[in-house]
């Protein structure tokens, strides 16, 4: 019997294990954006419809990884025109290239707030570094079916130039905005 309470005790001792938790990407709110300055004067928007993947963290450990895939083929300004050529080769060349994709491993936490994810964007082909900053990290019990639940805004801010887009410069600015707002449920 003193054994058991010692093993019980030492037992309640030993700090508690966080474990790595796995969340798949609600493509029903997760819409990522793009935004570039046009002739100087005013910001052009759009955004992904469909965008599907996997994020894992550990808060515990303050780490963590993200994996997301963008349908470039689903590019949306409400402008069809625009979007024909978005899609075309000039920009995202979406017939030989149809997904965009960012891939990080290296998060940077603030205590247990995420701060960052530092990792590779696929676009057209071309692969380069970049690190998303979040704008808004939060995880909880969502408010009406109760699942756990993460969400947030990642920014970044590329040069389209750096994966081959050069199409209209300068008149359409070289320096681009990428957001990837995300909701994601735990598996």
């Amino acid at each position: 019997m003193k054994r058991i309470a010692m093993i019980a005790a030492l037992a309640c001792s030993l700090p508690a294990v966080a474990a790595v938790e796995t969340y798949t990407i609600d493509s029903r709110h997760t819409f990522p954006s793009f935004e570039v300055l046009h002739l100087g004067m005013s910001l052009q928007r759009g955004r992904f419809n469909k965008t599907t993947g996997k994020i894992t963290v550990d808060t515990a450990a303050r780490t963590g990884s993200v994996d997301v895939a963008i349908d470039a083929t689903s590019v949306n300004t409400g402008v069809d025109k625009l979007e024909e050529h978005l899609r075309a080769e000039d920009f995202l060349h979406t017939s030989q290239f149809p997904t965009i994709t960012f891939k990080g491993s290296n998060m940077t936490f603030d205590g247990e707030k995420l701060k960052s994810v530092a990792g590779e964007l696929t676009m057209r082909g071309v692969t380069r570094p970049v690190t998303l900053t979040a704008t808004h990290f939060n995880c909880g019990n969502h408010p009406m079916n109760k699942k756990q639940m993460c969400g947030g805004e990642f920014v970044t801010a590329i040069k389209r130039s750096d994966w081959g887009i050069k199409y209209g410069i300068p008149n359409l600015a070289d320096d681009m905005t990428l957001r990837i707002n995300v909701e994601a449920f735990r598996d």
